[in-house]
């Protein structure tokens, strides 16, 4: 595994939280702009080294769905969080399922009739989250049952779309809770809208990822002791053993050519897939872009962050999650310090991500 830099000094636990939703949304966003196009077609509009700026996208940027569930995910988390702090106990994966349904209305839906109404909150009025930006369709449908799925009574039972692991960053970023409580409650909410066990274990596993970077782990350390994990996990799925394996082994040479990045990890469609190549994107270029022996003092956090999630992204398959859990990663590790400032000024609705993010500091703080 490539050697870690580290931050220069520890972030403090709000700069994280901003760090990771601002860097999700970021590496969402450069994603989004070629999530549906084959890496052949990516160097046909970029040049051979692909998509790696904002500059590139002449006609602007925006987030998908992916970081628009991540705030849902942010909303219910502080739902719950609020009723605790006032002194009453409140079903988390409650709150969470009603602000999934919030989203799902904001997407044009219909919210089904067996489905309690949720009261509308503050993340309702903000116009740039109803955008509907190519929703998934396990998420659209697991929603759409009015059934509050369990991991005894699932809904969409086969489905192991990445979309549990793209909105599970959140659940990583609360602290003073013990690391099995955060994959139970990331895995919990997997489960209102996936039912396949590799979808919720790797929604866990990533979120689980997230809490021991905030915890203060280097990148090589969080990876291993999440890789342990998984390798112990009652009834853990083969393929995301396999994956996340590949990933770190793959990382220790540094950055691979796109297609061997697909033909080993896959294109990020399900969940161990997209999770296996954040990992790999970040860790692959922890010593530099070329994999170069860490110590360059001209390589810092946002030549990191750049780095990584370009590879995160340059790939025929599912670029916008990819990158959004690169920039996830990165962000929760550094704080606010990787993210570019020229990237940040392309980002849309910066101030409603950051919004969302206060409002999680807030409630974690009190």
């Amino acid at each position: 595994m490539s050697i870690d830099p580290g931050p220069v000094t520890a972030p403090s636990l709000e700069s994280r939280i901003h760090g990771c939703l601002l860097g999700g949304a970021l590496g969402d966003s450069l994603g989004y702009a070629v999530e549906f196009d084959s890496i052949e077609a990516i160097r046909g509009r970029f040049g051979v080294e692909g998509l790696r700026d904002f500059s590139a996208l002449d006609g602007g940027s925006h987030f998908s769905d992916d970081t628009q569930m991540t705030l849902y995910t942010v909303d219910g988390l502080v739902e719950a969080l609020e009723w605790a702090n006032s002194g009453v106990g409140a079903d988390v994966n409650a709150c969470l399922w009603l602000a999934y349904l919030r989203w799902l209305a904001s997407q044009g839906e219909a919210v089904p009739p067996s489905a309690p109404v949720p009261q509308p909150r503050w993340i309702d009025s903000q116009e740039v989250l109803r955008h509907r930006r190519a929703p998934g369709n396990a998420c659209l449908s697991g929603l759409a049952t009015g059934e509050m799925g369990t991991v005894f009574r699932p809904v969409n039972p086969e489905s192991k779309g990445c979309g549990t692991v793209m909105r599970s960053a959140p659940f990583g970023l609360v602290p003073h809770i013990t690391p099995d409580a955060v994959y139970k409650l990331s895995a919990d909410a997997a489960a209102l809208t996936h039912g396949h066990p590799s979808a919720r274990q790797s929604a866990g596993i990533f979120s689980l990822l997230i809490h021991r970077l905030v915890a203060g782990d280097t990148l090589p350390a969080a990876a291993d002791a999440v890789l342990a994990e998984v390798h112990s996990l009652e009834g853990a799925a083969p393929e995301l053993q396999e994956r996340l394996d590949a990933a770190v082994r793959m990382a220790s040479s540094g950055p691979a050519a796109p297609e061997d990045l697909v033909r080993e990890l896959g294109e990020g469609w399900v969940a161990e897939e997209a999770l296996a190549v954040g990992l790999y994107a970040v860790l692959a270029t922890a010593s530099g872009p070329d994999g170069s022996m860490a110590g360059n003092l001209d390589f810092g956090p946002q030549d990191h962050f750049r780095a990584a999630v370009a590879l995160a992204v340059n790939h025929s398959g599912d670029s916008d999650s990819t990158g959004s859990i690169a920039g996830n990663i990165l962000g929760a590790y550094y704080g606010e310090a990787c993210l570019p400032e020229q990237w940040l000024e392309a980002l849309e609705a910066p101030d409603v991500i950051r919004s969302m993010g206060d409002q999680l500091v807030a409630v974690t703080t009190a």
